[in-house]
């Protein structure tokens, strides 16, 4: 499907990639990893074709349809939200159109070669419309907004009303309704939440093409990839299976090429030193001239994958001792406008614990955080810090608040406590900026760096309490790892929001649930919290009481009879699926035959009528089958026991 060969591309002075190869086959699911800046953006562009390599090429299979997740989102405003996904599926549309076209053609033209071509280009056309998944493309569209976090009263509104995050969201829908035939997607979770990312993952895992992603959560690829490329030292470096796999692989792979260039460290020391011991006695000067040349040809090892890399030393301090309950929210009311979010909202936060807050997009997450941190001023209640708390907030517009004419030193500097003993250029250290990186300007720092710099500003904070929104954006996984164990080793409270499970589940002790105004919690971790949330199984049946030798034979009667009421409707149901399954599949035939017979054509048919109804035949068979499979598993466990 695509291949990339002996490719090279500078940029600022240095080398993104040297003689980079890969090989990535249909179906397959190809996860890009690598530190920020080191390529990964920059050859999705160039397999997209927006950029050139300087030397090398890419090449995509003949015909091969390339989708790419758009990041620039204000040429998705000024249409209702549906039909702006559904604008994405503009093939169909045009496909649909020339269908109508060509059927009035072939009703007005008369019997001869003419309109054998005319059929001709129908039935190709209509093979075509159905791959392009024609006949369910508004169904499509409605599913994949309502796995992106998008209720059905949202499906008219204006994409004018929405925000930046949203439209990320719509510009992901139309991707995923136009299926590609190379799907690349970079960061596609940023804007979803945990439900959404969930939603996501099943949706590529079933999908049909091949797909390239660029993503920093490690949770996201393990579900998804099959194949992990990393970007190292300018050469892709392919490690078959997920993430955990990768680490395994590429951990042995650095081993192995220590222990190779150890060995070869010591044949090296050992011709040296024989050289150095001899080079002056005339009997030994054949074998010094030997090893001398022998010196040039030994293998010195090959590289190991990059040095360990760089990342940050976290570790905040100890937080000052506080009381019990360090925070404390109670009779909460608050509204945007008429837009009521809570209604006596209550919620406690006790020293030492780490709660993660978690529900769909647009629940209250963001506005509860903000309500804890003292960042929103409540309505009607009150809310109530506990003794000696000092609490430290981090969102992306504490980022966005970064004075873009101060250096980096500066704008840590100026958020040092009175008195602080820390050295602002040791602190940075622990941040990865070092030499002259501190004298940069916070105006031309990346996403990252900028989101290293916030962070440190609140590591000198000395908080007692933590309220983080999405601390994880812009950071690599190597990054991400170091907050990661920062937040687990931290000794004071925490609040959290974040849509990377893996920071989840490692770091919180409690869990809150915020849906329609309400907040649940959960005293657990994540996996407890998993577990409590499913749902029963629906309309799964009672299951018959166990037998006993203390039931009178009139009770053991009425029983048998409730247990062969209650089998019998499950048995009828389970035949009823199985005579309507024939009878769809005797429709699917007749119209398949139909369909390929070319004198059906100069019949008159209705071609289009007949696709459509086998498409809903279709998916009504599948529907069917998934409802009897169901049923028969009920059916099956109540007559076991």
């Amino acid at each position: 499907m695509l291949t990339v060969f002996d490719l090279w591309k500078g940029f600022g002075g240095r080398d993104l990639f040297r003689a980079a190869n890969l090989q990535v086959g249909a179906r397959d699911r190809v996860a890009l990893v690598g530190p920020n800046g080191s390529g990964k953006t920059t050859l999705f562009d160039m397999i997209a074709g927006r950029q050139e390599p300087d030397r090398g090429e890419v090449r995509l299979l003949k015909g091969a349809v390339v989708g790419y997740l758009e990041q620039e989102t204000d040429s998705l405003r000024g249409r209702r939200l549906l039909e702006q996904v559904m604008a994405a599926g503009s093939e169909a549309g045009t496909t649909e159109h020339r269908l109508a076209v060509l059927e009035e053609e072939i009703a007005t033209t008369a019997p001869g070669r003419a309109r054998d071509g005319l059929v001709a280009e129908y039935g190709r056309l209509q093979d075509r419309f159905a791959a392009l998944g024609g006949y369910s493309r508004e169904a499509d569209a409605k599913k994949i907004l309502g796995g992106l976090g998008f209720a059905p009263e949202d499906f008219d509104r204006s994409t004018d009303t929405l925000s930046g995050g949203k439209l990320m969201r719509v510009a992901l829908a139309r991707l995923l309704l136009s299926a590609p035939d190379v799907l690349m997607l970079d960061e596609p979770t940023n804007h979803l939440d945990v439900e959404s990312v969930e939603w996501l993952e099943r949706f590529l895992s079933g999908y049909e093409g091949t797909v390239l992603l660029i993503s920093h959560d490690r949770d996201f690829i393990n579900r998804i990839a099959t194949t992990v490329v990393e970007i190292d030292r300018s050469e892709l470096v392919v490690y078959p299976g997920d993430y955990e796999a990768f680490v395994r692989q590429r951990a042995e792979r650095i081993a192995q090429a220590e222990a190779t260039a150890k060995n070869a460290a010591r044949k090296v020391a050992e011709t040296e030193a024989f050289i150095e011991r001899f080079r002056y006695k005339a009997s030994k000067a054949k074998q010094v001239q030997s090893r001398i040349k022998s010196l040039d040809r030994l293998d010195r090892g090959s590289r190991p994958p990059s040095e360990r890399r760089r990342t940050m030393k976290l570790r905040f301090p100890d937080p000052p001792r506080t009381g019990r309950v360090v925070l404390e929210l109670s009779g909460i009311h608050f509204a945007y406008g008429d837009n009521v979010v809570y209604r006596g909202l209550d919620f406690v936060l006790e020293r030492g614990h780490k709660v993660a807050l978690v529900g769909p997009n647009g629940a209250g997450k963001t506005t509860l955080l903000k309500l804890i941190a003292g960042a929103l001023t409540p309505d009607r209640g009150e809310r109530v810090l506990g003794h000696n708390v000092r609490l430290g907030y981090f969102a992306q517009h504490q980022i966005e608040a970064l004075h873009p004419q101060r250096t980096v030193a500066d704008e840590v500097a100026a958020s040092l406590p009175r008195g602080a003993e820390l050295k602002v250029r040791d602190l940075l250290g622990r941040f990865l900026f070092s030499g002259d990186e501190v004298d940069k300007r916070i105006a031309v720092l990346s996403g990252g760096e900028r989101t290293r710099v916030a962070l440190a500003k609140l590591l000198v904070s000395g908080s007692s309490v933590l309220c983080l929104d999405e601390p994880t954006n812009h950071l690599d996984i190597q990054s991400r790892d170091a907050l990661e164990d920062a937040l687990v080793d931290y000794a004071g409270a925490l609040v959290l929001i974040t849509h990377d499970r893996h920071l989840i589940r490692s770091v919180a002790d409690h869990i809150v649930e915020v849906r329609n105004g309400h907040i649940t919690s959960y005293e657990g971790d994540y996996e407890f919290y998993l577990a409590r949330r499913e749902p029963e199984p629906a309309e799964r049946p009672p299951k018959s009481p166990p037998p006993s030798d203390d039931l009178s034979p009139k009770e053991r009667r009425r029983r048998a009879a409730e247990d062969r009421a209650r089998t019998k409707s499950l048995r009828d149901r389970v035949a009823s699926i199985e005579r309507e399954l024939e009878e769809l599949q005797v429709e699917m035939a007749r119209i398949e035959s139909i369909l390929a017979d070319p004198d059906a054509y100069a019949r008159g048919e209705d071609m289009g009528q007949l696709s459509r109804t086998y498409e809903r035949a279709k998916r009504r068979t599948s529907a069917l089958e998934a409802e009897w499979e169901e049923a028969a598993m009920n059916l099956e466990s109540m007559t076991a026991g």
